[in-house]
Protein backbone atom coordinates (compact mmCIF):
# COMPACT_ATOMS: atom_id res chain seq x y z
CA UNK A 1 0.00 0.00 0.00
CA UNK A 2 2.86 2.35 0.84
CA UNK A 3 4.33 1.67 -2.60
CA UNK A 4 1.01 2.47 -4.23
CA UNK A 5 0.67 5.74 -2.32
CA UNK A 6 4.19 6.57 -3.44
CA UNK A 7 2.82 6.92 -6.97
CA UNK A 8 1.20 10.16 -5.82
CA UNK A 9 4.67 11.67 -5.74
CA UNK A 10 5.44 10.73 -9.35
CA UNK A 11 4.83 13.09 -12.26
CA UNK A 12 3.94 10.07 -14.42
CA UNK A 13 0.88 9.52 -12.18
CA UNK A 14 -0.03 12.58 -10.08
CA UNK A 15 -1.25 14.97 -12.84
CA UNK A 16 -3.48 12.25 -14.29
CA UNK A 17 -4.79 11.43 -10.81
CA UNK A 18 -5.57 15.09 -10.05
CA UNK A 19 -7.15 15.66 -13.47
CA UNK A 20 -9.41 12.64 -12.99
CA UNK A 21 -10.19 13.75 -9.43
CA UNK A 22 -11.24 17.22 -10.56
CA UNK A 23 -13.32 15.82 -13.42
CA UNK A 24 -15.17 13.42 -11.13
CA UNK A 25 -15.64 16.18 -8.55
CA UNK A 26 -17.11 18.51 -11.16
CA UNK A 27 -19.41 15.84 -12.60
CA UNK A 28 -20.86 15.20 -9.18
CA UNK A 29 -20.95 18.81 -8.02
CA UNK A 30 -23.07 19.52 -11.09
CA UNK A 31 -25.20 16.35 -10.95
CA UNK A 32 -25.82 16.58 -7.21
CA UNK A 33 -26.72 20.28 -7.34
CA UNK A 34 -29.06 19.60 -10.25
CA UNK A 35 -30.78 16.61 -8.62
CA UNK A 36 -31.20 18.34 -5.25
CA UNK A 37 -32.46 21.50 -6.96
CA UNK A 38 -35.06 19.62 -9.02
CA UNK A 39 -36.09 17.16 -6.27
CA UNK A 40 -36.48 19.68 -3.48
CA UNK A 41 -37.07 23.05 -5.16
CA UNK A 42 -38.77 22.39 -8.51
CA UNK A 43 -40.92 19.27 -8.31
CA UNK A 44 -43.25 18.25 -5.51
CA UNK A 45 -44.44 14.91 -6.87
CA UNK A 46 -42.98 11.51 -5.99
CA UNK A 47 -43.42 9.98 -9.45
CA UNK A 48 -41.96 13.01 -11.25
CA UNK A 49 -38.96 13.08 -8.92
CA UNK A 50 -38.18 9.37 -9.34
CA UNK A 51 -38.68 9.61 -13.11
CA UNK A 52 -36.41 12.67 -13.39
CA UNK A 53 -33.63 10.92 -11.46
CA UNK A 54 -33.89 7.85 -13.67
CA UNK A 55 -33.87 9.95 -16.88
CA UNK A 56 -30.93 12.03 -15.64
CA UNK A 57 -28.95 8.87 -14.90
CA UNK A 58 -29.71 7.49 -18.36
CA UNK A 59 -28.80 10.74 -20.13
CA UNK A 60 -25.40 10.90 -18.44
CA UNK A 61 -24.60 7.31 -19.43
CA UNK A 62 -26.00 7.38 -23.00
CA UNK A 63 -22.92 9.16 -24.49
CA UNK A 64 -20.70 6.30 -23.31
CA UNK A 65 -22.82 3.99 -25.45
CA UNK A 66 -22.77 6.34 -28.44
CA UNK A 67 -19.23 7.71 -28.48
CA UNK A 68 -16.91 5.21 -26.73
CA UNK A 69 -15.97 3.56 -30.03
CA UNK A 70 -14.77 6.91 -31.39
CA UNK A 71 -12.92 7.60 -28.13
CA UNK A 72 -11.16 4.22 -28.21
CA UNK A 73 -10.03 4.62 -31.82
CA UNK A 74 -8.72 8.10 -31.10
CA UNK A 75 -6.92 7.22 -27.85
CA UNK A 76 -4.98 4.18 -29.12
CA UNK A 77 -3.75 6.01 -32.24
CA UNK A 78 -3.00 9.45 -30.77
CA UNK A 79 -1.10 11.04 -27.92
CA UNK A 80 -3.41 10.50 -24.94
CA UNK A 81 -2.07 13.56 -23.12
CA UNK A 82 -3.03 15.75 -26.06
CA UNK A 83 -6.56 14.36 -26.05
CA UNK A 84 -6.80 15.12 -22.33
CA UNK A 85 -6.02 18.78 -23.05
CA UNK A 86 -8.71 18.96 -25.73
CA UNK A 87 -11.30 17.26 -23.53
CA UNK A 88 -10.60 19.53 -20.56
CA UNK A 89 -10.95 22.59 -22.79
CA UNK A 90 -14.37 21.34 -23.90
CA UNK A 91 -15.39 20.93 -20.25
CA UNK A 92 -15.12 24.68 -19.69
CA UNK A 93 -17.61 25.44 -22.47
CA UNK A 94 -19.97 22.68 -21.30
CA UNK A 95 -20.02 24.07 -17.78
CA UNK A 96 -20.91 27.54 -19.05
CA UNK A 97 -24.22 26.07 -20.27
CA UNK A 98 -24.65 23.98 -17.14
CA UNK A 99 -24.09 26.98 -14.90
CA UNK A 100 -26.75 28.96 -16.76
CA UNK A 101 -29.16 26.05 -16.31
CA UNK A 102 -28.57 26.03 -12.55
CA UNK A 103 -29.12 29.77 -12.26
CA UNK A 104 -32.31 29.77 -14.35
CA UNK A 105 -33.72 26.45 -13.01
CA UNK A 106 -34.03 25.47 -16.66
CA UNK A 107 -34.54 21.69 -16.72
CA UNK A 108 -33.91 21.16 -20.48
CA UNK A 109 -30.66 23.14 -20.22
CA UNK A 110 -29.67 21.22 -17.08
CA UNK A 111 -30.23 17.89 -18.81
CA UNK A 112 -28.39 19.09 -21.92
CA UNK A 113 -25.42 20.01 -19.75
CA UNK A 114 -25.55 16.60 -18.10
CA UNK A 115 -25.57 14.86 -21.49
CA UNK A 116 -22.63 16.99 -22.65
CA UNK A 117 -20.65 16.07 -19.52
CA UNK A 118 -21.37 12.46 -20.37
CA UNK A 119 -19.83 13.06 -23.81
CA UNK A 120 -16.81 14.65 -22.12
CA UNK A 121 -16.39 11.68 -19.79
CA UNK A 122 -16.89 9.13 -22.56
CA UNK A 123 -13.77 10.49 -24.28
CA UNK A 124 -11.77 10.81 -21.07
CA UNK A 125 -12.75 7.36 -19.75
CA UNK A 126 -10.66 5.13 -22.06
CA UNK A 127 -7.66 7.39 -21.55
CA UNK A 128 -7.59 7.32 -17.74
CA UNK A 129 -7.27 3.53 -17.69
CA UNK A 130 -5.27 3.05 -20.91
CA UNK A 131 -2.58 5.52 -19.88
CA UNK A 132 -1.84 3.66 -16.62
CA UNK A 133 -0.03 0.64 -18.13
CA UNK A 134 1.83 3.07 -20.38
CA UNK A 135 3.16 5.20 -17.52
CA UNK A 136 3.31 2.59 -14.72
CA UNK A 137 5.27 -0.61 -14.23
CA UNK A 138 3.48 -3.96 -14.40
CA UNK A 139 3.33 -4.41 -10.61
CA UNK A 140 2.09 -0.83 -10.16
CA UNK A 141 -1.00 -1.03 -12.37
CA UNK A 142 -3.36 -2.59 -9.79
CA UNK A 143 -2.22 -0.09 -7.15
CA UNK A 144 -2.56 2.79 -9.61
CA UNK A 145 -6.02 1.60 -10.66
CA UNK A 146 -7.04 1.32 -7.03
CA UNK A 147 -5.82 4.84 -6.32
CA UNK A 148 -7.66 6.21 -9.35
CA UNK A 149 -10.88 4.48 -8.20
CA UNK A 150 -10.42 5.59 -4.58
CA UNK A 151 -9.65 9.14 -5.71
CA UNK A 152 -12.64 9.09 -8.04
CA UNK A 153 -15.01 8.13 -5.26
CA UNK A 154 -13.37 10.58 -2.89
CA UNK A 155 -14.09 13.23 -5.52
CA UNK A 156 -17.63 11.90 -5.87
CA UNK A 157 -17.99 12.26 -2.09
CA UNK A 158 -16.78 15.85 -2.01
CA UNK A 159 -18.65 16.85 -5.16
CA UNK A 160 -21.83 15.22 -3.89
CA UNK A 161 -21.61 16.98 -0.54
CA UNK A 162 -20.86 20.33 -2.15
CA UNK A 163 -23.66 19.95 -4.70
CA UNK A 164 -26.10 18.79 -2.05
CA UNK A 165 -25.35 21.74 0.19
CA UNK A 166 -25.48 24.29 -2.62
CA UNK A 167 -28.15 22.90 -4.92
CA UNK A 168 -31.34 23.95 -3.17
CA UNK A 169 -30.62 27.53 -2.14
CA UNK A 170 -27.08 28.45 -3.20
CA UNK A 171 -27.22 27.38 -6.80
CA UNK A 172 -25.45 30.57 -7.91
CA UNK A 173 -22.38 29.46 -5.95
CA UNK A 174 -22.70 25.95 -7.45
CA UNK A 175 -22.76 27.52 -10.92
CA UNK A 176 -19.59 29.46 -10.22
CA UNK A 177 -18.01 26.37 -8.69
CA UNK A 178 -18.46 24.12 -11.73
CA UNK A 179 -16.84 26.76 -13.94
CA UNK A 180 -13.90 27.25 -11.57
CA UNK A 181 -13.22 23.53 -11.27
CA UNK A 182 -13.37 23.11 -15.06
CA UNK A 183 -10.69 25.79 -15.45
CA UNK A 184 -8.52 24.17 -12.76
CA UNK A 185 -8.88 20.79 -14.48
CA UNK A 186 -7.74 22.37 -17.75
CA UNK A 187 -4.60 23.73 -16.02
CA UNK A 188 -3.65 20.42 -14.36
CA UNK A 189 -4.50 18.40 -17.46
CA UNK A 190 -1.76 20.23 -19.35
CA UNK A 191 0.79 18.72 -16.91
CA UNK A 192 0.09 15.08 -17.85
CA UNK A 193 3.25 13.64 -19.49
CA UNK A 194 3.12 12.72 -23.15
CA UNK A 195 1.64 9.30 -23.93
CA UNK A 196 2.22 8.72 -27.65
CA UNK A 197 0.69 5.71 -29.40
CA UNK A 198 2.57 2.40 -29.16
CA UNK A 199 4.73 1.36 -32.09
CA UNK A 200 2.27 -1.38 -33.05
CA UNK A 201 -0.81 0.83 -32.72
CA UNK A 202 -2.96 1.11 -35.84
CA UNK A 203 -2.78 4.36 -37.82
CA UNK A 204 -5.46 6.90 -37.00
CA UNK A 205 -8.32 6.16 -39.37
CA UNK A 206 -11.59 7.10 -37.75
CA UNK A 207 -14.82 5.29 -38.56
CA UNK A 208 -17.36 8.03 -37.89
CA UNK A 209 -20.35 5.71 -38.30
CA UNK A 210 -21.17 5.41 -34.61
CA UNK A 211 -23.24 2.23 -34.73
CA UNK A 212 -20.93 0.36 -37.10
CA UNK A 213 -17.81 1.43 -35.19
CA UNK A 214 -19.37 0.36 -31.88
CA UNK A 215 -20.43 -3.04 -33.18
CA UNK A 216 -17.00 -3.63 -34.74
CA UNK A 217 -15.20 -2.67 -31.54
CA UNK A 218 -17.40 -4.75 -29.24
CA UNK A 219 -17.22 -7.79 -31.53
CA UNK A 220 -13.44 -7.53 -31.65
CA UNK A 221 -13.30 -7.58 -27.86
CA UNK A 222 -16.09 -9.82 -26.62
CA UNK A 223 -15.06 -12.85 -28.67
CA UNK A 224 -12.14 -13.22 -26.21
CA UNK A 225 -13.66 -15.22 -23.30
CA UNK A 226 -11.68 -13.61 -20.47
CA UNK A 227 -12.56 -10.09 -21.67
CA UNK A 228 -16.19 -11.05 -22.18
CA UNK A 229 -16.45 -12.29 -18.58
CA UNK A 230 -14.67 -9.24 -17.13
CA UNK A 231 -16.81 -6.78 -19.09
CA UNK A 232 -20.03 -8.64 -18.24
CA UNK A 233 -19.15 -8.55 -14.53
CA UNK A 234 -18.32 -4.84 -14.62
CA UNK A 235 -21.59 -4.16 -16.47
CA UNK A 236 -23.61 -5.84 -13.74
CA UNK A 237 -21.80 -3.78 -11.11
CA UNK A 238 -22.55 -0.48 -12.84
CA UNK A 239 -26.16 -1.44 -13.52
CA UNK A 240 -26.66 -2.15 -9.82
CA UNK A 241 -24.89 1.06 -8.86
CA UNK A 242 -26.91 3.13 -11.33
CA UNK A 243 -30.21 1.93 -9.87
CA UNK A 244 -29.07 2.62 -6.30
CA UNK A 245 -27.69 6.08 -7.11
CA UNK A 246 -30.84 7.09 -9.03
CA UNK A 247 -33.08 6.04 -6.15
CA UNK A 248 -31.20 7.66 -3.28
CA UNK A 249 -32.87 11.12 -3.41
CA UNK A 250 -36.50 9.89 -3.82
CA UNK A 251 -35.87 7.09 -1.29
CA UNK A 252 -34.67 9.59 1.29
CA UNK A 253 -37.42 12.14 0.69
CA UNK A 254 -40.48 9.98 0.09
CA UNK A 255 -39.77 6.83 2.11
CA UNK A 256 -37.50 7.93 4.95
CA UNK A 257 -39.13 11.40 5.09
CA UNK A 258 -35.74 13.15 5.29
CA UNK A 259 -34.30 16.27 3.71
CA UNK A 260 -31.42 16.93 1.32
CA UNK A 261 -28.85 16.68 4.14
CA UNK A 262 -29.67 12.98 4.47
CA UNK A 263 -29.76 12.47 0.68
CA UNK A 264 -26.29 13.99 0.45
CA UNK A 265 -25.10 11.87 3.38
CA UNK A 266 -26.31 8.70 1.64
CA UNK A 267 -24.38 9.49 -1.52
CA UNK A 268 -21.36 10.42 0.60
CA UNK A 269 -21.47 7.15 2.57
CA UNK A 270 -21.69 5.21 -0.68
CA UNK A 271 -18.70 7.08 -2.13
CA UNK A 272 -16.57 6.52 0.98
CA UNK A 273 -17.44 2.83 0.94
CA UNK A 274 -16.35 2.31 -2.66
CA UNK A 275 -13.10 4.17 -1.96
CA UNK A 276 -12.44 1.94 1.08
CA UNK A 277 -13.17 -1.19 -0.95
CA UNK A 278 -10.92 0.00 -3.78
CA UNK A 279 -7.95 0.41 -1.44
CA UNK A 280 -8.69 -2.73 0.61
CA UNK A 281 -8.74 -5.08 -2.38
CA UNK A 282 -5.29 -3.91 -3.47
CA UNK A 283 -4.00 -4.81 -0.02
CA UNK A 284 -5.66 -8.24 -0.10
CA UNK A 285 -4.32 -9.06 -3.54
CA UNK A 286 -0.86 -7.58 -2.82
CA UNK A 287 -0.66 -6.00 -6.25
CA UNK A 288 -1.70 -9.14 -8.17
CA UNK A 289 -4.50 -8.83 -10.72
CA UNK A 290 -6.89 -11.64 -9.72
CA UNK A 291 -10.66 -12.14 -9.64
CA UNK A 292 -10.74 -14.60 -6.73
CA UNK A 293 -12.59 -12.25 -4.37
CA UNK A 294 -15.16 -11.14 -6.97
CA UNK A 295 -17.81 -13.81 -6.26
CA UNK A 296 -17.81 -13.20 -2.50
CA UNK A 297 -17.90 -9.43 -3.01
CA UNK A 298 -20.92 -9.69 -5.35
CA UNK A 299 -22.83 -11.92 -2.91
CA UNK A 300 -22.01 -9.49 -0.09
CA UNK A 301 -23.46 -6.64 -2.15
CA UNK A 302 -26.73 -8.53 -2.58
CA UNK A 303 -26.99 -9.41 1.12
CA UNK A 304 -26.41 -5.83 2.19
CA UNK A 305 -29.07 -4.63 -0.29
CA UNK A 306 -31.56 -7.17 1.07
CA UNK A 307 -30.90 -6.00 4.60
CA UNK A 308 -31.29 -2.40 3.44
CA UNK A 309 -34.64 -3.32 1.86
CA UNK A 310 -35.82 -4.90 5.12
CA UNK A 311 -34.82 -1.82 7.14
CA UNK A 312 -36.46 0.58 4.69
CA UNK A 313 -39.62 -1.51 4.53
CA UNK A 314 -40.01 -1.42 8.30
CA UNK A 315 -39.07 2.26 8.62
CA UNK A 316 -41.33 4.02 11.16
CA UNK A 317 -43.93 6.29 9.57
CA UNK A 318 -43.25 9.94 10.34
CA UNK A 319 -45.09 13.17 9.60
CA UNK A 320 -44.38 16.86 9.70
CA UNK A 321 -41.29 18.57 8.29
CA UNK A 322 -38.64 16.50 6.56
CA UNK A 323 -36.03 15.17 8.97
CA UNK A 324 -32.60 16.78 9.02
CA UNK A 325 -29.57 14.53 9.41
CA UNK A 326 -29.31 14.97 13.18
CA UNK A 327 -32.94 14.00 13.73
CA UNK A 328 -32.71 11.18 11.20
CA UNK A 329 -29.66 9.71 12.93
CA UNK A 330 -31.55 9.51 16.25
CA UNK A 331 -34.00 6.97 14.80
CA UNK A 332 -32.89 3.49 15.81
CA UNK A 333 -32.89 1.95 12.35
CA UNK A 334 -30.93 4.82 10.80
CA UNK A 335 -27.61 3.30 11.89
CA UNK A 336 -28.49 0.02 10.16
CA UNK A 337 -29.56 1.82 6.99
CA UNK A 338 -26.25 3.67 6.81
CA UNK A 339 -24.32 0.50 7.68
CA UNK A 340 -26.01 -1.35 4.82
CA UNK A 341 -25.19 1.43 2.36
CA UNK A 342 -21.57 1.40 3.45
CA UNK A 343 -21.40 -2.38 3.17
CA UNK A 344 -22.84 -2.39 -0.35
CA UNK A 345 -20.27 0.17 -1.42
CA UNK A 346 -17.22 -1.52 0.17
CA UNK A 347 -18.17 -4.81 -1.45
CA UNK A 348 -18.71 -3.02 -4.76
CA UNK A 349 -15.25 -1.44 -4.69
CA UNK A 350 -13.65 -4.80 -3.92
CA UNK A 351 -15.58 -6.35 -6.80
CA UNK A 352 -14.87 -3.90 -9.59
CA UNK A 353 -11.29 -2.59 -9.14
CA UNK A 354 -9.44 -5.83 -10.03
CA UNK A 355 -11.69 -6.22 -13.06
CA UNK A 356 -10.63 -2.83 -14.44
CA UNK A 357 -6.98 -3.67 -13.78
CA UNK A 358 -7.59 -6.98 -15.55
CA UNK A 359 -8.83 -5.16 -18.69
CA UNK A 360 -5.72 -2.99 -18.89
CA UNK A 361 -3.08 -5.65 -18.17
CA UNK A 362 -4.20 -8.66 -20.24
CA UNK A 363 -4.16 -6.96 -23.65
CA UNK A 364 -1.32 -5.29 -25.60
CA UNK A 365 -0.79 -1.65 -24.62
CA UNK A 366 -1.66 -0.63 -28.17
CA UNK A 367 -5.19 -2.06 -27.66
CA UNK A 368 -5.87 -0.89 -24.11
CA UNK A 369 -7.97 2.17 -24.92
CA UNK A 370 -10.15 0.25 -27.38
CA UNK A 371 -10.64 -2.52 -24.82
CA UNK A 372 -11.71 0.01 -22.18
CA UNK A 373 -13.93 1.71 -24.77
CA UNK A 374 -15.61 -1.60 -25.62
CA UNK A 375 -16.16 -2.12 -21.91
CA UNK A 376 -17.69 1.36 -21.63
CA UNK A 377 -20.07 0.66 -24.52
CA UNK A 378 -21.36 -2.54 -22.92
CA UNK A 379 -21.44 -0.96 -19.44
CA UNK A 380 -23.36 2.06 -20.64
CA UNK A 381 -25.79 -0.05 -22.62
CA UNK A 382 -26.49 -2.09 -19.50
CA UNK A 383 -26.88 1.06 -17.39
CA UNK A 384 -29.22 2.74 -19.88
CA UNK A 385 -31.26 -0.48 -19.98
CA UNK A 386 -31.39 -0.51 -16.19
CA UNK A 387 -32.51 3.16 -16.21
CA UNK A 388 -35.29 2.32 -18.68
CA UNK A 389 -36.38 -0.66 -16.58
CA UNK A 390 -36.29 1.49 -13.47
CA UNK A 391 -38.37 4.20 -15.15
CA UNK A 392 -40.88 1.59 -16.32
CA UNK A 393 -41.16 0.06 -12.85
CA UNK A 394 -41.77 3.47 -11.29
CA UNK A 395 -44.42 4.31 -13.91
CA UNK A 396 -46.38 1.09 -13.27
CA UNK A 397 -46.40 1.75 -9.55
CA UNK A 398 -43.46 -0.20 -8.13
CA UNK A 399 -42.35 1.55 -4.95
CA UNK A 400 -38.90 3.06 -4.58
CA UNK A 401 -38.02 0.53 -1.88
CA UNK A 402 -39.31 -2.27 -4.10
CA UNK A 403 -36.73 -1.44 -6.76
CA UNK A 404 -34.01 -2.44 -4.29
CA UNK A 405 -35.05 -6.05 -4.82
CA UNK A 406 -34.01 -5.72 -8.47
CA UNK A 407 -30.48 -4.87 -7.34
CA UNK A 408 -30.40 -7.78 -4.90
CA UNK A 409 -31.56 -10.18 -7.62
CA UNK A 410 -28.69 -9.11 -9.89
CA UNK A 411 -25.92 -9.91 -7.39
CA UNK A 412 -25.95 -13.74 -7.76
CA UNK A 413 -25.55 -13.33 -11.52
CA UNK A 414 -22.58 -10.99 -11.00
CA UNK A 415 -21.11 -13.51 -8.54
CA UNK A 416 -21.48 -16.35 -11.04
CA UNK A 417 -19.73 -14.35 -13.76
CA UNK A 418 -16.96 -13.42 -11.31
CA UNK A 419 -16.52 -17.08 -10.43
CA UNK A 420 -16.26 -18.06 -14.10
CA UNK A 421 -13.60 -15.36 -14.61
CA UNK A 422 -11.68 -16.61 -11.57
CA UNK A 423 -11.69 -20.17 -12.88
CA UNK A 424 -10.67 -19.07 -16.36
CA UNK A 425 -7.86 -16.69 -15.48
CA UNK A 426 -6.61 -17.06 -11.90
CA UNK A 427 -5.78 -20.79 -11.99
Amino acid sequence: MEASLGLLGKRRFLPLFVTQFLGAFNDNLYKSAMVILVTYAVYNDETKEATFNAIAGGLFILPFFLFSALAGQLADSSDKARIIRIVKTAEIFIMVGGAIGLILHNIPLLLAGLFAMGVHSSFFGPIKYAILPQHLKGDEVLGGTGLVEAGTYGAILLGTIAGGLLGREHYNIAAAGVLAVAVLGWIVGRMVPAAPPESDAPPLKMDWHIIRASITLVNATLHIPRLFLAIAAISFFWSMGAILAAQFPPLVKNVLHANEEVATAFLAIFSIGVAVGSVAINRLLAGRVLAKFAPAAAIAMGLFVLHLYWNVLSWPVTSGPLLDFKTFALIGQAEWVMFDLFGVAVAGGMFVVPLYAFLTTTVPKSETARTVAANNIVNSGAMVLSALILTGLVQIGVSVEGTLLLVAAMSPIAAWIGWKLHLACDC
